[in-house]
């Protein structure tokens, strides 16, 4: 099922303990839980805020004021679905819940009247996501567990993207605990995608271009935010809109997801095509790997979008592919061959690696089969020596 972002306004015990029950074993994320509406604008900013799918309104006490409520929340700009709740079936309570807006009306026992409703709700979202997605494609790069490399990976892929296709490719920076891409592309802004996320209301193309840098042609950047994070993590449900936006302006956009679960991830997945799973060949990392790929199963994102990404590999590796397939359960999508010494040079220079280096040449390679086009062996320069 497509995951959904559901809010509960439940004021009923009985009704919330067996809902909350009911939604354990469902692919949902509940992000907003209260008893009552309480102050109507504050609700009403609250769940357009969090991009909510649905919300379970219960309408014992709210007869009343129910059809000027389901208005209010079905005219927001992102606007849910509105699922009644009440504890018993009586008709003219269904009909004036109906009536008033609510597209489904359920009482006890929910399951499995709850699930199939979420159901249906879930494919008409994701095929009207589908249907007016913009045409940029979106890759998300995510370490199974810190040092895997997959900063490393999409700087460099972002970097061979603009040039092997000509298009207008974007590096997008959500791994605000390092950062470590306003370093390694030298970013000159001092703006980051958390001014963005705080301004999701002022977003279009003006705004946009004094938020990014521009120092490699085709390819533009922005960064994380430079400053403590911890007290921007309220910003993260705009994010959603904001790559929406990014789509539009560019044909490419690369997301360095940091590593592990993050709410950066979970906020960005819905918008995020293919997944690059980045792991190492030893225990640790390909245990996180096997453990983040059902961790997004349950969330409802396909292991057909996770590309699984072996980074570093040696020679004499005991570890062959088929091991890492059989331990993660997904095939090998590219192999990357460890190079610290080249890495270690450039890094320590304030470069990226050289384009005609044979670490850069295999993640040319991988970037010319996420493009589908065929790299194209470098030209030697002409030797009198041959």
């Amino acid at each position: 099922m497509y995951p959904l972002s559901v809010a509960l306004v439940v004021s009923t015990g009985e009704l919330w303990d067996e809902i909350q029950a009911t939604l354990q074993q469902l692919p949902v994320r509940v992000v907003l839980e209260q008893a009552e509406i309480g102050e109507r604008a504050v609700f009403l900013d609250k769940i357009e805020r969090m991009a909510t799918d649905v919300v379970f309104l219960d309408v014992s006490n709210i007869m009343e004021i129910l059809p000027e409520v389901t208005r209010q929340i079905k005219s927001l700009p992102y606007a849910p679905e509105i699922i009644a709740v009440h504890g018993g079936s009586d008709p003219e309570t269904i009909l004036h819940a109906v009536r008033s807006g609510a597209r489904e009306y359920l009482y006890p026992p929910f399951s499995p009247a709850l699930e199939k409703a979420l159901e249906r709700i879930a494919g008409e979202r994701q095929n009207k996501r589908e249907a007016n997605r913009p045409g940029g494609r979106s890759l998300g790069f995510l370490s199974a567990k810190g040092g895997c490399g997959a900063t490393t990976l999409a700087c460099h892929t972002a970097v061979e993207l603009p040039r092997q296709t000509r298009q207008e490719t974007l590096l997008m920076d959500l791994d605000l605990s390092a950062g470590i891409v306003r370093l390694l592309m030298k970013s000159k802004s001092r703006y980051s995608i958390v001014d963005a996320l705080n301004n999701v209301n002022r977003l279009d193309a003006s705004y946009w271009k004094a938020l990014v840098s521009n120092g490699i042609k085709g390819l533009e950047i922005i960064a994380a935010t430079t400053e403590d994070s911890s007290r921007e993590t309220s910003a993260w449900p705009g994010l959603q809109h904001v790559l929406r936006f990014a789509r539009s302006q560019y044909s490419w956009v690369i997301v360095d997801l940091g590593r592990g679960s993050s709410t950066a991830l979970f906020s960005a997945l819905d918008e995020i095509d293919e997944l690059f799973l980045v792991t190492m060949l030893d225990v640790p990392s390909l245990h996180q790997a096997r453990q983040m790929i059902e961790c997004l199963n349950r969330r409802g994102y396909g292991s057909n979008r996770i590309r699984l990404v072996v980074n570093r590999m040696t020679r004499r590796s005991e570890v062959t592919t088929r091991d890492v397939e059989n331990i993660t359960g997904l095939p090998v999508y590219g192999v990357i061959p460890n190079d610290y010494q080249a890495l270690y040079e450039a890094y320590s220079g304030g470069e990226l690696l050289p384009l005609n280096s044979p670490l850069n040449r295999r993640i040319a390679g991988l970037a010319a089969k996420i493009t589908g086009l065929q790299e194209q062996p470098r030209k030697r320069k002409f030797s009198i020596f041959g």
